[in-house]
């Protein structure tokens, strides 16, 4: 369960604010995977942050009984003249999982290889998107937020990144960003829609899919 309770945010540009959260009251439904819609610049990627606690809101409070991931596909938790190895090594002991398992999992699972042991700051974006997406896919949350991380690679590892999300999604509930309709029409049923700092919940994507593109429109 994940509860909004009077969050607000806002950001100052220029002299004037700019709300992106306003008095959100809502109770997200437990165990359901989640798309999140809304225009660009409407606030998705800052809800999301605020949910992982990456981002304190301005007013109001989330409250959740559950485990909740940092947003996939956001590396900038990574020391970046650490290896990939060694902010796998710190994500274990601060998340309290078994070292070795998920230094296991992620070398395998994001094929970096040789540069698993150099610093993140020589990655590419791919090979961050995979060591990321690798890290919060080898420890169990309730709830995982993702943005689209699933694109990352080639087939093959996109592929593969599908079907350990999809495994996951057997025990776990998620919200995910996604600008590709159909991808998320195979995770998700129910949706959120972001408007001019409002929060809609949705029983049916569908539903929420045509007052997304309405609001477009």
């Amino acid at each position: 369960m994940i509860r909004f309770e009077n969050l607000s945010k806002w950001f100052w540009v220029g002299r004037q604010r700019k709300v992106v959260i306003d008095r959100l009251n809502l109770t997200l439904p437990k165990g359901q995977s989640l798309a999140l819609l809304g225009r660009n610049g409407a606030g998705k990627s800052t809800l999301m942050q605020i949910i992982a606690g990456n981002l304190r809101p301005d007013e109001g409070r989330v409250i959740s009984d559950g485990t909740i991931s940092w947003p996939v596909g956001f590396a900038g938790s990574f020391h970046p003249d650490l290896s990939g190895l060694q902010n796998t090594r710190f994500i274990a002991r601060i998340y309290g999982v078994d070292t070795q398992a998920l230094i296991g999992f992620v070398s395998e699972f994001a094929e970096l290889g040789a540069h698993f042991n150099q610093p993140v700051r020589t990655y590419s974006a791919g090979m961050r998107s995979r060591l990321t997406f690798g890290l919060s896919m080898g420890i169990k949350f309730d709830t995982y937020l993702v943005d689209e991380v699933t694109g990352a690679g080639d087939a093959a590892f996109r592929a593969k990144s599908k079907a350990v999300f999809r495994d996951r999604m057997t025990t776990s509930g998620a919200i995910m960003v996604n600008h590709n309709l159909a991808e998320l029409r195979e995770y998700c049923q129910s949706a959120l829609v972001l408007e001019n700092g409002r929060l809609q919940y949705f029983d049916s994507l569908d539903a929420a899919i045509a007052v997304h593109q309405a609001h477009l429109a």
